[in-house]
């Protein structure tokens, strides 16, 4: 049996990193993922984890420090939002690209500027193609679970890949919900200890890390590690599945919620998808055949299963909390329809809406605006604008 508790997210995430016990957690301080280095350092000062606790200057300097234990052979996290991954951009590329498994718990903010604290997904969705797994979260318990399976993905042989763990920024980082937590005993044995093949201080088999790689190898090493984000979508469902038999709580690459016998759906990522599924149980008392779908693994991309999943729809509209500036969709759209072209599904009608940008409210009424122009397109079979916005001030 699991431990009852109320918790907020950011404070499930750093209770998470506790039971996980990393060697290094290198942080610098940004609203609104501060709280878990704040969580996280209480237990170093009470000694109840043996992690090296870095404070650093920057989070440049943050990743920089986590790369630099990971190469030596350590288990590093660290945890940031918005600007703060802008500044660890380019350090990104470089901990994916030496195959270095560190683990971040990133709370999405809006990317300044103008500058704004609240919650939109264009920080990760910025670092989409940095070569990091990004795993998101609904609510609380899920942010705690995609923590405690992060490590084992990431590390496994066949990856070998830093891992994102994100979750809605205040929405679900500071709100407190009730959440099962995993006894101490039995995270540690699930995520097990980090044994590298390959680290700096290992004496016996001397290497580099981050060498000069010109146009001898380059492309090689990019291909290699292309191959190693195909290879953790296996992984991810492989540890999934160890969960499941562990805590009884099923995880997949997304989530299907009532599309059975669906005509049309939503594709929404991380706690908008609370909202939607309110809105679901709604239609469906009243006999409408709605539903959605979650994804939970934006990298690597489900191509072939979510192409699968969404063939037999009417239509579906895809909710990017993110926006491109008018390329051909939002990030999830774009990735949606790539998906559905390249396995030459053409049947169910889609449709982008932009939404929630800076922390603006989705409430119900707006999901309720985005199902009756699914319904109308279903039964009509008619697109009259495929690139939308909801809920902003024309």
């Amino acid at each position: 049996m699991g431990i009852r508790e109320r918790l907020s997210g950011n404070e499930a995430t750093a209770i998470a990193m506790k039971q996980i016990n990393p060697d290094v957690v290198a942080a610098f301080p940004i609203t609104p993922s501060t709280e878990i280095p704040q969580y996280f350092s209480t237990f170093v000062a009470d000694g109840v984890v043996d992690t090296e606790f870095i404070a650093v200057e920057s989070e440049h300097s943050a990743m920089s420090a986590c790369i630099g234990a990971q190469a030596a052979g350590g288990r590093a996290m660290t945890a940031t939002s918005a600007n703060g991954l802008a500044y660890m951009w380019e350090a990104l590329y470089i901990a994916a690209s030496s195959r270095l498994p560190i683990v971040l718990a990133a709370v999405n903010r809006a990317l300044s500027g103008p500058i704004n604290i609240h919650n939109d997904h264009s920080d990760t969705m910025g670092a989409r193609d940095s070569g990091w797994i990004q795993i998101y979260s609904e609510n609380n318990q899920e942010a705690y679970d995609n923590m405690l399976m992060a490590h084992r993905i990431g590390e496994h042989p066949d990856v070998m890949l830093p891992v994102m763990v994100c979750q809605d920024g205040f929405i679900t980082s500071h709100a407190i919900e009730n959440i099962e937590l995993v006894e101490d005993d039995k995270v540690k044995a699930f995520v097990g200890e980090y044994k590298p093949e390959q680290y700096l201080l290992n004496k016996e088999n001397p290497i580099s890390v981050g060498p000069l790689d010109l146009q001898m190898h380059y492309f090689e090493h990019k291909r290699q590690q292309a191959q190693a984000m195909a290879n953790a979508k296996k992984v991810i469902l492989e540890v999934s599945e160890e969960f499941y038999k562990l805590t009884g709580r099923k995880y997949g690459l997304f989530e299907e919620y009532k599309t059975d016998d669906a005509d049309v759906v939503i594709v929404v990522m991380n706690s908008t998808a609370g909202t939607v599924k309110y809105v679901v149980d709604q239609y469906r008392e009243k006999g409408i055949k709605v539903g959605l779908i979650k994804p939970r693994v934006f990298r690597p991309f489900p191509v072939d299963e979510l192409a699968e999943a969404l063939s037999k729809f009417k239509a579906v509209a895809v909710l990017d909390k993110a926006d491109s500036f008018n390329a051909a969709g939002g990030p999830l759209f774009t990735e949606v329809t790539s998906a559905l072209f390249t396995k030459g599904i053409f049947g169910p009608k889609v449709i982008n809406y932009i939404f929630g940008l800076g922390g603006r409210d989705v409430k119900s009424n707006d999901i309720e605006v985005v199902y009756e122009k699914l319904l109308e397109i279903a039964s009509t079979g008619k697109v009259d604008s495929v690139y939308n916005y909801l809920g902003v001030r024309e």
